[in-house]
């Protein structure tokens, strides 16, 4: 008589009851004083969507993000309900929609980062490496608005030399150009170039910087990653805000700018005091594992900063002229498709560039495991 086969069992479906602790799963994949909460690993696509509604430790992270997309789009195109404006593709916009993109990349990849991080640990690495290049492009994507909307710059009509402020007067029925004569023409000409040349430029490659800089974070200097993290974006902020510092220092300042942007720096400092110190799981660990630790905290502040930047530049484009007045100007400096989508465009690839390389190096060091492992 032949030996009965024996019965296969088919796999148990992953429940929310089997998350795992900080001692079930690699020590790469834990966060400081979260405890519990973790998700299998190799979770399938599927399986990585239906946790956005349990209760895990990713949860939060997801929709912090995810809900802010659609907060900041309706702020974002109520611009567009103005009156005055003109068409969303007049080139007077291609800096703001730059902004967008910016902004949108990085909330909706940070929010996907989170989500999908569970798939494999190489399609983790590369989750957040992707999540920090978004980073660096939205403060690209600042200082294109910053440059453009806030940036002074001088018209010489006529050969004659004048600091040309172009300001919304409210007192008037119309809106006005306010002139402001320059004390010393050739000063102020060398001080123009140096933000046309080199502003951009710096903003762009201070932002690749400091994308190597937190893509390497997640293979050495473990220890201090969030210290190395949130510091390594000091950087970019203080080089996008130049033309902010410049015109509060010089002027003139319209009513919000100086509000908006302390109130901006305020959230920056607050997100950054909230990712560093890990409050408030430092002081309770397990407690806050699923709602309410600091990386939650850390997005809503990181988004307020966010809104606030946007009320910003919506406050100083209010405070022009008629887009059509505005715009010739400032037809030396009148927004190109190069000057703006062009520019965003190479960083993206430069981004995409050093995102391939560490990917490429953390399949080598898997490898290399693999091979560890066989010959051990």
């Amino acid at each position: 008589m032949s030996p009965a086969k024996p019965i296969s069992i088919m796999p148990v479906k992953r429940r929310n009851s089997h998350l795992l602790r900080h001692t079930e799963v690699p020590a790469r994949v834990t966060e400081s004083f979260i405890l519990s909460g973790y998700r299998f690993p190799n979770y399938s696509f599927l399986e990585c969507l239906v946790s956005a509604f349990q209760p895990t430790n990713e949860t939060g992270n997801f929709w912090t993000h995810f809900l802010a997309v659609f907060v900041f789009a309706f702020n974002f195109l109520e611009l567009f309900w103005w009156d005055w404006t003109p068409s969303v593709s007049h080139p007077f916009f291609y800096p703001f929609w730059n902004y967008f993109i910016g902004v949108f990349g990085l909330l909706m990849v940070s929010s996907m980062a989170h989500l999908f991080n569970s798939m494999s640990l190489l399609i983790r690495e590369i989750c957040f490496f992707i999540d920090y290049g978004t980073i660096s492009a939205y403060t690209v994507g600042s200082s294109l608005a910053y440059f453009y909307y806030i940036h002074p710059k001088p018209a010489f009509a006529n050969g004659n030399a004048s600091d040309t402020w172009l300001v919304k007067d409210d007192t008037y029925e119309h809106n006005v150009v306010v002139q402001y004569p320059l004390q010393d023409a050739k000063d102020t000409s060398l001080k123009f170039s140096f933000f046309e040349t080199l502003y951009i430029p710096s903003a762009c490659f201070v932002a690749l910087i400091c994308t190597m800089a937190c893509c390497n974070t997640r293979q050495r200097w473990r220890r201090y990653r969030y210290v190395i993290r949130t510091l390594v974006f000091i950087l970019p902020f203080t080089v996008a805000s130049t033309p902010i510092f410049y015109r509060l220092y010089v002027g003139p300042i319209n009513g919000t700018l100086a509000s908006f942007f302390l109130r901006h720096c305020f959230w920056l400092i607050v997100s950054a005091v909230f990712n560093i110190s890990k409050i408030p799981e430092r002081f309770s660990p397990g407690k806050f594992d699923i709602w309410g630790h600091s990386h939650q905290w850390f997005h809503f502040c990181t988004f307020m900063s966010i809104l606030d930047e946007l009320h910003m530049i919506k406050a100083e484009i209010r405070g022009l002229p008629t887009i059509w007045e505005s715009t010739l100007n400032l037809q030396p400096a009148l927004p190109t498709l190069w000057s703006t989508y062009g520019v965003m465009f190479a960083l993206q690839c430069c981004i995409a560039g050093i995102i391939f390389c560490f990917g490429m190096r953390v399949v080598m060091d898997n490898k290399k495991g693999t091979e560890k492992k066989k010959t051990s």
